[in-house]
Formats: C-alpha cells, sequence, structure tokens
C-alpha cells in the first residue's frame, strides 16, 4: 500500500505541474488513452505523460492507461517509475493479470531477477493476454541461470505452438515465437530464417508497435545484416526520432559498419534514457577503442546504475581495467558476470574482442579459449579464436576454428571470408630466408623474394641496433595478390585503406603485383611493418597507437630519401588552423578523427613528435618509453619518468619545435575556411599558398 501512495502522489505532482490544456495537446484530440498512445509513438513522451496521468486518474482500472503510462516511464530511463506504476495497479487489481509480464520486464531491466520471475509466473498462471511472452522470458531466466537444455526444451515448445496455432497467434504472440527461435539458432542456424518470418508476420499484423522493429533490426545485426538492420531502424526513426532504443541499435550498426557518427546516435539515445545499460556498455567500448581505458572503465561505472549486475556493462567494465592494467578489478567484474550466467561465455567474447583491437593478439586467443571452456557452442567465440589464432601465426588451429565458428553460425561474414582466403593459401608458396618465412603468390614467389629478402634482413639489423632488442624469428610475411585479399585478411572484408599491416611477428601487406605501378612503395611499406614489429613486440603490444606509427613513420623516413611521409601544404594550414592535436593527444588523431584527412595527417605529426624525441631527449628516451609501456605504464606517467616533463609543457615544446622547423612553411601556407557541405558537418580544411609556389612545396 506504501507504493500506492508514493505513485497518487506523483500522479498528483504532474497533474497540478501541467496546464489544464496548451495548443499541443489539441494535436491528440480525443481520449486521453489514445491520445497518449499516438505521443508516446512518435516519441513526444511530455505530451505523453501528462494524458497518460490523466487517462490513470479517469479511468484508475483501465489497465490500458496504467500500461501506456509505465511505458513511457520505460522509454525515458525512469525504470524505478515504470516499476511502482505497474506495481500499484498489480496491488489495486490483483484479480487483473494483465500487466504482470510488463512488470517482470521492468524488473529484469533493473537487475531485480527473483522478483522478475515471480511477476511472470503471475502473468502465466493467471492467464494474461501476454502470457505466451511471459512463458518466453521464464526460458529466457532458466538459459541465462546456466539450464541450457533445459531452457532450450522449453524454446522448442514455441514451435510446436506456431505449427498448431498459426493464423490465431496475436502479434506479441508472433514475436515471442520469434524470439524462441532466436535462441533456438544455437543448435540449428536456419531457425533465424524462422525468427525472421515471424517478426514479419508480427509486424505485418501491427505496423504501429515500433519496438518489434528494432527487435527485427537487432536481428539482422546480430547475423551480420547491418544493411537491412539499418533500413528497419530508419524507417522506425522516421516514426518516432526519439526512440532510445532504436538510436542505440543504430549506433551499433554503425559501430559495426566502422562509421564515424555511431558517437552521434548513441548521444541521441542517451538524451531520452540515459540510464541504458546497453547504451553505456557501447560507450565505454568506443572509449576503450580509442585507447582511453580509465575513462572507458569510468564511463561503464556509470551504466550500473539501473542494473548494478547488467553483464554487458560488467563485461566492457572487466576489458577496460584489464586494457588499464587492473588484472584484479578485471576479475572482479567477470566474477559478477558469471554469477548471474554461469555458462555463458559472452564476456569473455567481449575481452577477446577488445584485446585484440587493443593489438594484444595473444590475450585475444587465450579470452576465447575461456569463452570456449564455458560454451563450446559459443560462434563468436570460436571466430575469434580462429582469427586471432591466423593473428599469431597458427595457420592450421585458425583454420579448424574458423571452419567450427561457420558450421555453428553460418551468416558470419568474417568467418566466411577468412576461410575463403584460406582456400587461395595453395596458390601461394612459403620461402624461408634467413630470419624471415614469406609466403608469395607462386608466380611472383622466386623474383619477389629475391628483392624482398635483403630488404627485411637490412631492416631487422637496422632496427635491432636502434632499439638494442631482437624479436624472435622467423617473422612471417604475406604478402597478398589483391588488396581485396589483403584486406580480408586484416580485418575480415575488403576496403580497408592500409596498405599493411603487423600482427606482431606476422606482417600482411599487399603485393607489389596487385597494386598499378606508381600506386605505392612496398618497400617503404615493408620497412615500416618490421618497425611495428619491433615497437610491438617490445612494449608487449601495449605502445599506443600515435607512438608505434609515428616511430614507424619516422624509421621510414630515415632508412631512403623519399620514403615516409612528408610536409605538405596541407599539413601545415591544418597544423597552422589548429586542426591537429598536441602531442598529449596524438592519438586522437588516428582513434577519434574529426575530419577524414586527420589520420593520414597524423602520421607524420606523429613521426615528427618521434623525431623531436629522439633529438631532444635520445634514443634511449624511446627505448625507455617502450619499455615503459609494456610495464603497463601510461603515457603521462612516461613523460613525467623519462622526458622529465608534465604533458602541458611538452605540448609547449613540441609546437614551438614545430614552428620554428617549417616556419618558411608557415610563412608561405595559409589555411581559409572550407564549405561545411558534408553530410555529417564535419568540413575540411582549405589552402591558401602565398608567395613563389615551389618554395611553398
Amino acid at each position: 500500500m506504501r507504493l500506492a501512495t508514493v505513485v497518487r502522489l506523483s500522479l498528483l505532482a504532474l497533474t497540478a505541474a501541467a496546464p489544464a490544456a496548451c495548443a499541443q495537446d489539441l494535436r491528440f484530440a480525443g481520449p486521453p488513452l489514445q491520445g497518449a498512445t499516438t505521443a508516446y509513438n512518435t516519441g513526444e513522451y511530455e505530451i505523453a505523460l501528462r494524458l497518460a496521468t490523466r487517462a490513470v486518474e479517469e479511468e484508475p482500472a483501465n489497465a490500458a492507461a496504467w500500461r501506456i503510462l509505465a511505458k513511457i516511464f520505460l522509454a525515458t530511463g525512469r525504470y524505478a517509475e515504470a516499476e511502482s506504476t505497474l506495481a500499484t495497479f498489480q496491488a489495486s487489481h490483483p484479480s487483473d493479470p494483465s500487466l504482470w509480464n510488463l512488470l517482470g520486464e521492468v524488473q529484469y531491466s533493473r537487475g531485480r531477477l527473483p522478483e522478475a520471475e515471480q511477476s511472470f509466473r503471475n502473468a502465466v498462471s493467471g492467464r494474461a493476454s501476454d502470457s505466451l511472452t511471459a512463458l518466453l522470458n521464464l526460458a529466457v531466466l532458466r538459459f541465462e541461470r546456466g539450464e541450457e537444455d533445459a531452457a532450450l526444451r522449453e524454446f522448442d515448445r514455441f514451435i510446436d505452438i506456431y505449427n498448431t496455432r498459426r493464423g490465431r497467434l496475436s502479434p506479441s504472440e508472433l514475436a515471442a515465437v520469434a524470439e524462441a527461435c532466436r535462441y533456438l539458432g544455437r543448435l540449428d542456424p536456419q531457425l533465424f530464417k524462422d525468427a525472421l518470418r515471424a517478426y514479419d508476420e508480427a509486424i505485418a499484423a501491427d505496423s504501429a508497435d515500433l519496438d518489434r522493429r528494432v527487435r527485427l533490426a537487432e536481428l539482422f545485426l546480430e547475423k551480420y545484416n547491418s544493411t537491412d538492420a539499418a533500413n528497419t531502424l530508419r524507417d522506425v526513426l522516421a516514426v518516432n526520432p526519439k526512440h532510445a532504443r532504436a538510436l542505440l541499435a543504430m549506433a551499433r550498426v554503425r559501430y559495426f559498419d566502422g562509421e564515424s557518427d555511431a558517437e552521434r546516435y548513441l548521444a541521441r539515445s542517451l538524451a531520452v534514457d540515459s540510464v541504458n545499460p546497453g547504451a553505456h556498455a557501447l560507450a565505454a567500448t568506443l572509449l576503450a577503442d580509442a585507447e582511453l581505458y580509465a575513462e572507458a572503465a569510468e564511463r561503464a561505472m556509470r551504466g550500473l546504475v539501473a542494473d548494478s549486475g547488467a553483464p554487458e556493462v560488467l563485461a566492457v567494465l572487466a576489458a577496460a581495467r584489464y586494457l588499464m592494467g587492473d588484472s584484479v578489478g578485471s576479475r572482479e567484474a567477470l566474477a559478477r558476470v558469471h554469477a548471474r550466467r554461469p555458462r555463458s561465455g559472452d564476456a569473455e567474447v567481449v575481452l577477446a574482442g577488445m584485446a585484440a583491437r587493443a593489438r594484444l593478439y595473444a590475450e585475444a586467443v587465450a579470452f576465447s579459449e575461456a569463452a570456449i571452456r564455458r560454451d563450446p557452442r559459443n560462434a563468436r567465440a570460436r571466430a575469434l579464436l580462429g582469427i586471432n589464432a591466423l593473428r599469431v601465426g597458427d595457420i592450421q588451429r585458425g583454420r579448424e576454428e574458423l571452419e567450427a565458428a561457420f558450421a555453428l553460425d553460418p551468416y558470419d561474414v568474417w568467418a566466411k571470408n577468412t576461410l575463403d582466403l584460406l582456400d587461395t593459401f595453395e596458390d601461394y608458396r612459403e620461402i624461408r630466408a634467413g630470419r624471415f618465412l614469406f609466403v608469395i603468390e607462386s608466380k611472383d614467389a622466386e623474383l619477389l623474394s629475391l628483392y624482398a629478402s635483403p630488404l627485411a634482413e637490412e631492416a631487422y639489423d637496422s632496427l635491432a641496433s636502434r632499439y638494442g632488442y631482437r624479436p624472435a624469428t622467423p617473422i612471417r610475411v604475406e604478402f597478398f595478390r589483391s588488396h581485396a585479399d589483403f584486406s580480408v585478411r586484416t580485418v575480415g572484408l575488403a576496403g580497408l585503406g592500409a596498405l599493411g599491416v603487423s600482427f606482431g611477428r606476422v606482417v600482411a601487406m599487399s603485393s607489389p603485383g596487385g597494386r598499378r605501378p606508381g600506386e605505392f612503395n612496398w618497400g617503404s611499406t615493408l620497412w615500416h611493418e618490421l618497425a611495428h614489429v619491433f615497437t610491438l613486440e617490445m612494449s608487449g603490444h601495449r605502445v599506443p597507437r600515435w607512438f608505434s606509427e609515428g616511430l614507424s613513420v619516422y624509421e621510414e623516413r630515415r632508412a631512403r630519401r623519399g620514403w615516409g611521409d612528408d610536409p605538405s601544404p596541407l599539413f601545415i594550414a591544418a597544423y597552422a588552423a589548429g586542426k591537429l592535436p598536441p602531442l598529449s593527444r596524438l592519438n586522437d588523431g588516428f582513434m577519434r578523427p574529426s575530419y577524414p584527412e586527420q589520420v593520414v595527417l597524423s602520421y607524420y605529426l606523429a613521426s615528427l613528435a618521434c623525431e623531436m624525441i629522439e633529438r631532444e631527449f635520445g634514443l634511449d628516451a624511446i627505448r625507455a618509453m617502450l619499455h615503459g609501456y609494456r610495464a603497463g605504464k601510461t603515457t603521462e606517467q612516461l613523460f613525467r619518468e623519462v622526458l622529465r616533463s608534465d604533458q602541458s609543457a611538452l605540448d609547449r615544446r613540441f609546437d614551438a619545435w614545430i614552428r620554428q622547423r617549417f616556419a618558411r612553411e608557415f610563412e608561405a601556407v595559409r589555411p581559409r575556411n572550407a564549405p561545411e557541405d558534408r553530410a555529417d558537418g564535419r568540413g575540411g580544411i582549405g589552402i591558401a599558398i602565398e608567395g613563389p609556389y615551389v618554395e611553398a612545396m
């Protein structure tokens, strides 16, 4: 009864705060419940809340009015108010089971699992109209508790229900069948097609329900179909541009596609629902991908407000803590995930993925193995194990795991593309030459190895002398006959803009025969990637992106005249315009670029930073920084300990060094405003050249 009093007071307060009528409400003429539903569906939540409050007051026994009120609270991140609203109705109307299932779903979203289970059982025993959805939710709880076999038997019942009652199932019941088929897809991947069919039928029967469209989009993305996911979500957002779950799903789609506007959709989602655990998990992931591990951990903690045991948030928290060197904190977060989902390997999959993106490929292998020990049918874990086994040079194991992953999930395009690529390896030869194992297409093997071998040996000797470190050999160097094949080897999809990549003691790059003459300097690229071998291995793969790339470009420039990047009018103009970050934030130019050209310009800027460090502090400072990263120290710590400077002082010193070195260029090149005509609002930078053109260049 105490709950009822609290909610009644809040409803009265809302009514008192709202004017009796306003111009906006005229657009929702008719009964308050009808207007509230319309406003809710179009994302006008303030209006919907006023009208739903009035509907509850006018019809206190109408479960539909209380339902829409609770859904408004839920949509806007007010989970506790949603729960108290539904609990109040059920306490006041014990014989009406209408809202028990929704109450259980809200309790589930808050991590109140025993209460959620009881609410679902109440819906089933009371034969509520959504009792089939409640049965599904009970099976999900069993599945997550580790009772997989029992849960899958319950999911299997939904296929019989569909077959016997087809044509008589409500839209919500069809959606329940779809979700059951999604879980059953673990046993038979073809059942994902049945899930798609059931969702299509549910949406056709009730096109106004946007939530089901969002769940369909999430299913598309789960099966690597970002195109249909995005199209489905655009339809939802055209109706309700404030649908928080749709905005979050679109952010995930854009992240999956590698697009930079994922953060924009994520910010819009959080503006509506500020406590959604999934949104905070993605926000923390983006920070971790930018190598901002402490910030990622802090952001993940903010995602535990609604549910202190949210598994997807705790998994990202565990990964962020691991990457920042807090292994104890990482294990503690993992233990909390396992307490809720004891047989799930999904948290380890998150750790494996984030470790791989941080270039910790051996650790990614270990996390994938841990995921498989918990859940041998985890297709994503098998795929990650296969991909990262290839990256550390274990080709046979990589193929075996990818074949196992593809058998479990034939929709995984990364696994499929990589397996297709491995099939082409029969056209390649392995040539052991000195400290290197070259993998080259057979028709080019003899000629290319004749040139690659002495160059690689020269690079090894030069870099070993400079860094005082000798990576274990042989170093595997793969030359791919097409850029598309190289791209698949690197990221699983065609279209990567790079020419080479180092996974440590495994290097992959385009073959000179796969590019038009003059398109790229394969010798310079090979030297660049071998420099990565040294900096990655020397730092235990913990060197930040800016320092590793900067050293590689710097070593290119040192190796041969004309190799590596040079100052360009665009570089000078961008620097003069303040469009390039200071030394302390050089990683932003690689990991969080604000305009398309910034990544390319950052390579050269980072190489200048490395050059300045060597000239001002000596080569030993570079070596000490690499060893420091291996020990888990941050860039800020190493600036203080090795360079004897804080970040702001070093920023000023680097800026003065740049301006002195390129004084003539700064006089000749002036930045000018460029039109902000890009779709994402990120314009570039124009250049005005003053003085003789040759001098400016």
